[in-house]
């Protein structure tokens, strides 16, 4: 349902540092960028996110309540991805480990402008 999400940055080549290192931790790179706009995917018709610097010229601030979940595939990937973001900067907003008991598995972080990212797998609840 979803094709794309923007995330604002008023510093886009720090911006695109932090991506590129956190998104190349799961094999995604950039599918293509403008003076203003880089676009990170695997393919044109699979969900996409995108780095820029707002249209209208004003400062890009965060959106309270906003959030992109990255989909991943382990939690090994949820932690190295985490990971790399703190190390590059981020902010933890939840050490990666599994959520409520639905097979929830994620760890928040903030980017260096301040938005708000989950990377998430699902894991089978374990049945104790």
């Amino acid at each position: 349902m979803i094709a794309y999400a923007t995330l604002g940055s008023n510093d886009l080549p720090k911006a695109t540092e932090f991506y590129d290192a956190i998104l190349g931790e799961v094999g995604i790179g950039q599918m293509w960028s403008t003076e203003g706009f880089v676009g990170y995917g695997l393919a044109m018709d699979k969900p996409m996110l995108g780095i820029c610097k707002p249209h209208d010229g004003q400062a890009a601030s965060v959106g309270n309540g906003t959030m992109i979940a990255l989909a991943l595939q382990a939690p090994e990937q949820v932690h190295k991805v985490h990971a790399k973001a703190l190390a590059l900067g981020g902010k933890d907003e939840g050490a990666p480990g599994p959520r409520g008991e639905t097979g929830f598995y994620c760890g928040y972080f903030r980017d260096p402008d301040g938005n708000k990212l989950n990377a998430f797998c699902m894991v089978p609840p374990s049945k104790d």
